[in-house]
């Protein structure tokens, strides 16, 4: 068994509390650009917003994943919940703000509330992917340095074997 230390406890719990409120911002700007087109326009709103929507509402139960599993299974190290789901996270942010830029750089006329409500949601979205992929790359390495520590070399296993005075046979 891995023993996984927690060395990044504190710096950790920071950035979960970081990546909690971008995802509320995210959330929140890219909902009200979604009440806007639903409200105001005849069209439907953008994948982009809604991918965005997504992303951050996925993030949430992420967040609460990666923070309670642990507590109710605990025979799961942590990391081995936290990795998969903190590189989701990050992929998630990396295509839903790169496609809403690349939508609103396309756009005639921006704006607006509205406009600065996407591009306030770009903005967040890309914070949120530095976030998510800073705890991805903390949880990996934490993952790295427990999968090492626990392979042993076979000179370190043959140098502390119960019975040192045994030998093979010719």
């Amino acid at each position: 068994m891995l023993k996984l230390t927690n060395l990044s406890f504190p710096l950790m719990l920071v950035i979960r509390a970081i990546q909690g409120i971008f995802a509320l911002l995210v959330l929140i700007l890219s909902a009200f650009v979604a009440n806007w087109y639903n409200t105001s326009t005849s069209y439907l709103p953008p994948s982009q917003i809604n991918f965005l929507i997504f992303a951050a509402v996925w993030s949430l139960i992420s967040i609460a994943c990666i923070e309670l599993v642990p507590r109710f299974v605990s025979r799961i190290p942590k990391a081995y919940i936290a990795a998969p789901l903190d590189l989701t996270n990050a992929l998630f942010y990396l295509a839903g703000f790169a496609a809403l830029a690349a939508f609103l750089n396309g756009l005639l006329f921006c704006r607006g509330d509205v406009c600065h409500a996407a591009q306030a949601a770009v903005a967040f979205g890309a914070f949120s992917f530095a976030a998510w992929t800073a705890s991805a790359a903390l949880t990996c390495l934490e993952l790295f340095k427990a999968r090492r520590g626990s392979i042993r070399s076979p000179r370190a296993a043959a140098a502390t074997s119960s019975s040192p005075g045994m030998k093979e046979a010719a």
